[in-house]
């Protein structure tokens, strides 16, 4: 076997491992490196780097002999560098679904901005021109910053303090500032998508605005990533519109995909 090949293997059978830490955290809010090494069949120095791994990305917090789940979302840095080509594809797809004259709402949050960066026109892989003549109402910081500067888009950015992780606004001041808009269209994102087919978040404001979001839009869509399949976090995003789009970069296990369909969500794989 090549070096090349067993290192591939190498990285596979890791990132197989920090999926099923990951899905343990979610479901029992602990895990313990000793527990861990005995299931995967490893040392428990190799569980200790798969921790130090994820902790590092913001997924959850080591402690002595383990670790725990983390309450809070990692910050938005730290998931732009999280699978950033299929967070692409994703915007790339969603910004195929815009058309001239809309009204956009765009949610916060690092797949959302890589709706912005096609809609701006800044992916060299977005097949046809931006569209023109926009409306984008938004909560985050980084897409009203970025959209603002394209000419020929109004930006208006929902109210209210500013979540610094998120770089974005929450609560009721958002929530008002949306009840004031028509839209055609919302992206907003998802902290998981559990093996039934919930789509979850991480904490009730952030939950609400979404949810919110999908309301105000006469089209609604989700947008998470593949590294959101199966990951268990606190709150459903419900009620959902039946019939809101799902768009993902990659086809979910055949279980997830039933599920989806039977909650009434239609799915976009972007290719």
């Amino acid at each position: 076997m090549s070096r090349k090949r067993s290192t591939r293997e190498t990285r596979t059978l890791a990132a197989s491992r920090q999926d099923e830490i990951l899905a343990r955290l979610g479901r029992d809010g602990s895990v313990s490196v000793e527990g861990m090494a005995d299931r995967f069949g490893v040392s428990r120095e190799t569980i200790r780097r798969d921790l130090k791994a994820l902790a590092e990305r913001g997924y959850l917090a080591i402690v002595h002999g383990g670790a725990t789940r983390r309450s809070d979302e990692p910050v938005l840095a730290i998931r732009e560098r999280d699978n950033p080509a299929g967070k692409a594809a994703i915007g790339r797809v969603a910004a195929g679904l815009v058309e001239d004259g809309m009204v956009v709402v765009l949610d916060s949050g690092a797949t959302t901005l890589a709706v912005a960066n096609a809609l701006a026109g800044r992916d060299p892989l977005f097949a046809r021109p931006a569209p023109k003549g926009l409306t984008i109402c938004t909560n985050s910081l980084p897409v009203g910053l970025l959209l603002c500067r394209v000419a020929g888009v109004r930006v208006h950015v929902l109210g209210g303090e500013i979540e610094s992780a998120d770089e974005a606004a929450f609560g009721t001041d958002a929530l008002a500032a949306l009840a004031r808009f028509r839209a055609d269209v919302a992206f907003v994102g998802a902290g998981g998508i559990s093996p039934s087919g919930e789509i979850t978040d991480f904490a009730p404001l952030p939950t609400e605005l979404r949810v919110g979001m999908l309301a105000a839009a006469e089209r609604g869509y989700i947008v998470a990533d593949s590294t959101k399949f199966g990951r268990l976090t606190p709150l459903r995003l419900a009620p959902i519109p039946v019939g809101t789009g799902l768009i993902v970069d990659a086809e979910p296990p055949l279980p997830m995909r039933d599920a989806l369909a039977h909650r009434g969500l239609t799915l976009i794989v972007a290719r």
